[in-house]
């Protein structure tokens, strides 16, 4: 056998024996790591449908909004906004009502309280990184932060404010002349402005560095044996990549998870109330897995507050739901994503899975709350 053929079988060898590792998920915990300390050019292909446009994960770019100097006093007039309950009827709840710094930009709830203690139907998402992502809401009925900025203000559930009194509302506090001055150049309040401030400030917000963000930067010890495990998973065998994709781990799209409750008495017909398309029955949008462990309950209507329960749904495909008596015919009943498939996960992987997850969300911010304008 000549020297070039035992090269040939060896290599062939070789490969067989690393198509078996990635497909039986046998890898070692130093094997991981030593793999995805690589560019990511060079890790295991990924689990995805061909369907999907798929975006390597990995660190975050720079947020272009925060060091640019012509936009810092918009965004402290927006930090003020954002923190003043004035903006509400009552002059009791503002924005940080349901988005709190400390709790990851959301408030622990599974559905918000407005106005005269009225319950919302759907989760506070969390605002970090809020810059990369349009459309809002977890429906997409909002266009730009500027469009979202003020439609919780005037939500009659939820801060119940008429947006054509709150400029005048506003402009009798003197305190905030200077704030306006110093934004705009001069102390007129209009909603443009308002808008425009609110949105600044949130485009500012941006996670801090994760456990993951300093793997990725070249510390190897920085990811426990579990969540490396865990990070391997969540792109091969547990197919989250196909929706938690790219730097943010979100796709940005809308995927039916089959939580839409059709014709029950939590119906939430998702993104179709705002399209009115059909095919849009029971689509949410997808929200980013970057600090996902301090913004629970999770899911659009914050009904689930136990992550492994989480991990079971997605082991199982998700739900499925039905049609009920009655509906058997209904050309619209909704159907669960086919992203979305049974994994055969065992404990062991759902807990590395959860590990990963935990390196994905940073310490909590505790921002100073800022003095609110007499």
């Amino acid at each position: 056998m000549t020297k070039r053929k035992i090269i040939i079988l060896s290599t062939i060898t070789l490969l067989t024996c690393i198509g078996w590792v990635q497909v039986s998920q046998k890898y070692t915990s130093d094997q991981l790591r030593q793999i995805y300390s690589q560019p990511s050019e060079y890790w295991p292909e990924p689990h995805v449908d061909e369907d999907v446009e798929f975006r390597e994960i990995g660190l975050m770019p720079d947020n272009l909004y925060r060091n640019v100097d012509s936009l810092k006093p918009v965004i402290e007039l927006g930090k003020v906004l954002f923190f003043d309950p004035r903006l509400s009827s009552s002059n009791q709840i503002s924005c940080a009502t349901c988005h709190d710094p400390e709790l990851g930009w959301s408030n622990g709830r599974s559905q918000s309280v407005g106005h005269n203690h009225q319950v919302g139907k759907r989760n506070s998402p969390g605002l970090n990184n809020i810059w990369q992502t349009e459309p809002l809401f977890w429906d997409g009925r909002a266009a730009t932060l500027e469009e979202q900025a003020l439609m919780p203000v005037e939500d009659p559930i939820e801060m119940h404010q008429k947006i054509h009194f709150l400029p005048t509302k506003l402009s009798k506090i003197e305190g905030y002349k200077k704030y306006f001055i110093e934004a705009f150049g001069d102390d007129s309040i209009t909603t443009e402005r308002l808008s425009s401030a609110l949105a600044y400030f949130q485009r500012s917000l941006t996670s801090r560095t994760s456990d993951f963000d300093q793997f990725m930067k070249g510390r190897k010890d920085a990811l426990s044996d579990e969540a490396i495990q865990g990070m391997h998973l969540f792109r091969t065998k547990a197919r989250c990549i196909n929706c938690h994709n790219g730097p943010f781990f979100t796709d940005n799209k809308f995927h039916n998870l089959g939580l839409h409750f059709y014709g029950g008495r939590f119906e939430d017909l998702g993104r179709f109330d705002f399209t009115g398309d059909p095919k849009d029955i029971g689509k949410f949008k997808t929200p980013s897995l970057r600090d996902v462990m301090y913004t629970g309950p999770w899911m659009h209507n914050g009904f689930f507050n136990d992550i492994m329960g989480i991990m079971q749904m997605y082991d199982n495909g998700m739900a499925r739901p039905k049609p009920r008596p009655g509906m058997e015919d209904d050309p619209n009943f909704p159907e669960t994503s086919h992203l979305l498939k049974k994994l055969d996960l065992s404990l062991e992987e759902k807990e590395h899975l959860i590990a990963f997850l935990h390196a994905l969300s940073a310490p909590n911010f505790r921002m100073t709350r800022p003095e609110i304008p007499k």
